[in-house]
């Protein structure tokens, strides 16, 4: 896995852990720093090896800095009947570390990471959460970045 992809998996793994366990990002990020992002090694309970480190503080810390204003603009794109509270934990994490970097700059582009995130959504999904994450993604991307999408095909 390259190291940037390994930062994501990383992220949406700490998002949940915080979510889930009512911890603060900084704790779960020093505890991912120290124990879950060996230099080396395999994917094995919970270890992502060689992950970009920095990366993934970035986005833990931005999504859990402006985790009000993600989570709105995530439920702005959900059906009316589907709350983001109804979703998958580990999808509405993944959703906002997607928003968190998607919101932070123009770097990397929206359909890397939008491929990027449906990568790690194939990880931990079988069913249609994929193609569910993959719709939601496209158009919260083409709402927070819409010079990138203007004049493509929709």
């Amino acid at each position: 896995m390259r190291p940037r992809t390994g930062a994501r998996l990383a992220a949406v793994q700490a998002l949940y852990q915080s979510e889930h366990n009512n911890e603060p990002a900084e704790v779960v990020i020093e505890q991912f720093l120290r124990h879950r992002l060996p230099t080396s090694g395999a994917y094995e309970e919970g270890q992502v090896p060689d992950a970009n480190a920095k990366l993934f503080a970035e986005i833990v810390r931005h999504a859990a800095r402006d985790g009000a204003a993600i989570d709105t603009v995530i439920a702005r794109h959900l059906d009316a009947g589907w709350p983001l509270v109804k979703l998958d934990p580990v999808l509405r994490a993944l959703l906002r570390a997607a928003v968190a970097e998607l919101h932070a700059g123009r770097d990397p582009p929206a359909k890397v990471v939008i491929n990027e995130y449906l990568d790690v959504a194939h990880g931990f999904f079988g069913g249609d959460e994929p193609r569910f994450a993959n719709g939601v993604l496209n158009a919260l991307a083409r709402s927070l970045r819409p010079g990138e999408f203007s004049g493509a095909g929709r």
